[in-house]
């Protein structure tokens, strides 16, 4: 295909391992980042990631501006929007979080459907499908959170709205396709050498920072595994329309089952990661099904452990942990 490929948030965690994927894969890459003054880092990270940067063209596009979206979208027919707020802590105002997440994406659908542009796979997360109460917790791609349900963070429900938006803006307006990928707690190799939401979380409870693990359960999944369902998703017909649940096989985790997987792989380096709980019942059983990815998208996930795993040995790699 000679066109080109179009990732938003290309600075970003997933952002810069999908373009890495792509460019591998022979394919020209346009992406959008705030401002062009990251460039060389964006392009360090892809290096790193074992891809030649050559083919890739980055430009600047705001999710909170209409400025330099029809530029962005002009040539291109496929789509990755990734770029999505992810707050290092709740807003005491949820706005904060859930206007520039809705009408960012409605930003970037408008403009591709002006664009002509044949799909657009849209980054979710399981934020929006797994964050209501339910009896028995258990959940396929039919399940969606509740945005008024009582009490919820300002996170998930700024993800269901957007997801919202987004199905009911290409129902309304039709011709672009849409896919929506709804991954788990996204974890592995960053190619970014700054901390993240996600390397936030390791690195407090490697270095005992977190002086107790929250009493949760949830999927983790890789990364590299969510770039490789977002090229998947784009390259197969029936996918259009549909929602993907993306999690690693085997059952979901806890944060002290992730703690122990860390603490046994890094031996002496790992005396400080926290193993101890908060006060607190245990949580309910939780299973998330990604059969349709596997079914579909031909997707295989990396085993949880792997991912948390090599997580910890990219932060090592990349100077973000401090040596015991």
């Amino acid at each position: 295909m000679s066109s080109k490929v179009l990732v938003t948030g290309g600075s970003g965690y997933l952002g810069t391992q999908l373009i890495a994927a792509l460019l591998r894969d022979g394919r020209e890459v346009r992406a959008t980042v705030r401002s062009l003054d990251g460039e060389a880092g964006v392009r360090s990270a892809v290096r790193r990631g074992g891809a030649d940067d050559a083919g890739l063209e980055l430009v600047a596009a705001d999710l909170t501006s209409d400025d330099g979206w029809p530029a962005a979208l002009k040539g291109v027919e496929e789509v990755h929007h990734v770029a999505s707020p992810i707050p290092s802590a709740q807003p005491r105002d949820p706005d904060e979080l859930i206007v520039p997440a809705r009408q960012g994406t409605l930003r970037v659908l408008k403009a591709a459907r002006d664009a002509g542009v044949r799909r657009v796979v849209l980054t979710s997360s399981f934020a929006a499908v797994g964050y209501s109460p339910k009896a028995v917790r258990d959940y396929t791609e039919t399940d969606w959170t509740d945005p008024d349900t009582p009490g919820l963070p300002p996170y998930p429900r700024s993800k269901a709205i957007a997801e919202r938006a987004a199905w009911d803006f290409i129902g309304t307006e039709g011709g672009t396709q849409l896919v929506v990928m709804n991954p788990t707690f996204i974890a592995g190799p960053s190619l970014v050498a700054a901390l993240r939401s996600t390397l936030t979380h390791f690195k407090a409870i490697i270095e005992g920072r977190m002086l107790a693990l929250p009493r949760q359960r949830f999927g983790v999944v890789d990364v590299r595994d969510v770039a490789s369902a977002h090229i998947a998703a784009m390259a197969t017909p029936a996918a259009a329309g549909k929602r993907y649940l993306l999690l690693a096989d085997g059952p979901t985790i806890t944060w002290l089952g992730l703690a122990q997987i860390l603490r046994d792989h890094l031996g002496p380096a790992g005396e400080h990661v926290t193993t101890v709980e908060a006060p607190g019942e245990d949580p309910s059983p939780l299973t998330i099904h990604n059969d349709r990815a596997k079914q579909e998208l031909g997707w295989r996930p990396r085993p949880a452990e792997t991912t948390i795993i090599e997580t910890a040995d990219s932060m090592r790699e990349l100077g973000l942990l401090e040596e015991p």
